[in-house]
């Protein structure tokens, strides 16, 4: 069915087997591994990975909540393809409920959260010093959940988050080179100056440009893809 990086054996028996085959198969479709239009079929799987077909299914509808994969009637689940439209829509959708996080954030933030963010901030660093793209993009993704939890609303953090992992797709595939990381970074600088200073609308404005750069900067990398 598909070509896997490491051995289904060699998965840990410390978290559910569901999760523990979520993580797996997601990392293959952000590697590429598993290729964009790949069918993944329940019961292949499950022989695959040694388990029953139960925690493969509530794997692959997880999958399919983040937007990773889509159900095709009689066929199965299928890796969906990345798509413009789907971009601008998940774009908008986290331009406009990240700005409200932030709003939010600015004005419940504590101190220890602020040393979180500067603690990210120089980790983020280390890893474009040493030209570690999968390293800072952990740190990304770390960054911009601080700032969800930061606004105390549990709905709203919790619908960034799924705006979040919709985009991530398409962020794996173009932030490769120290430049892309570097401007990256640099935007999560501003928003974290802004946050000390207590600077609400310099807080949306630099997200806003943090996000639609970062749009951009996919749109390049995929048009000459």
């Amino acid at each position: 069915m598909f070509k896997k990086s490491g051995s289904p054996s060699s998965i840990k028996k410390v978290d559910p087997i569901r999760k523990q085959i979520y993580q797996h198969l997601r990392q293959q479709i952000l590697d590429q591994v598993i290729l964009p239009t790949s069918r993944l079929v329940e019961s292949q799987i499950a022989t695959e990975y040694g388990v029953s077909r139960t925690p493969v299914r509530e794997a692959l509808h997880l999958l399919e909540k983040d937007g990773f994969i889509e159900a095709i009637a009689r066929v199965g689940y299928r890796v969906k393809e990345l798509a413009w439209d789907e971009l601008e829509e998940v774009f908008e959708l986290r331009r406009v409920n990240e700005a409200l996080a932030c709003q939010w954030a600015i004005r419940r933030i504590d101190k220890k959260t602020i040393k979180s963010l500067e603690k990210n901030i120089a980790q983020s660093r280390d890893a474009l010093e040493k030209n570690d793209p999968d390293r800072f993009l952990k740190y990304d993704e770390a960054f911009h959940e601080t700032i969800g939890k930061a606004s105390q609303a549990r709905h709203l953090y919790e619908l960034c988050q799924h705006l979040r992992r919709l985009m991530l797709r398409y962020r794996t595939e173009s932030i490769k080179t120290t430049q892309t990381i570097g401007l990256a970074l640099r935007g999560h600088e501003q928003m974290l100056e802004c946050l000390k200073k207590g600077d609400e609308e310099g807080l949306v404005k630099m997200l806003t440009a943090h996000l639609k750069w970062s749009k951009e900067d996919i749109k390049r990398h995929l048009g000459n893809n």
